[in-house]
């Protein structure tokens, strides 16, 4: 990352699919704030059962890529290295509109707390500029 170019999740998460939940980081302040995308094609394992006939995105899910995106953030940052971020909570949630097959997940974690045990972050996710979700979202780093 010292050469500025933006790494791809899976250079910084263990997720792998099916339960990676972000396609691509496009803002990245090592310790600060992550940015990115989820693009819902529709033929996520989930769709089919929720809801049969009107697919919509689990809010559960969106407040998971949220995390993963705020993970991108903590697991930036050199002194974060080899460490697992853990969702330990989120508090103030709010679901603001129904996301489904087609739309893309605008994702924005703004890390307002951030220590050697744990951190907090002020989590937005947004279709076209319109708030889908937002939380604050708490977490504790496990060793890796």
């Amino acid at each position: 990352m010292s050469d500025g170019a933006i790494p791809h999740p899976t250079d910084l998460l263990p997720h792998r699919a099916p339960f990676l939940l972000l396609d691509e980081i496009t803002e990245l302040v090592p310790g600060q704030l992550a940015s990115g995308t989820w693009r819902l094609t529709g033929d996520e394992w989930f769709f089919p059962g929720h809801f049969p006939g009107r697919p919509t995105l689990p809010g559960v899910l969106m407040l998971e890529s949220l995390a993963q995106t705020g993970a991108c953030g903590v697991l930036s940052d050199p002194r974060f290295t080899g460490r697992i971020p853990l969702l330990a909570g989120s508090s103030k949630v709010r679901f603001r509109r129904q996301v489904v097959p087609g739309e893309t997940l605008d994702l924005r974690v703004e890390l307002t707390r951030l220590t050697g045990r744990a951190g907090k972050g002020e989590a937005v996710a947004s279709v076209n500029g319109e708030t889908a979700c937002q939380a604050e979202l708490m977490f504790v780093l496990a060793d890796g």
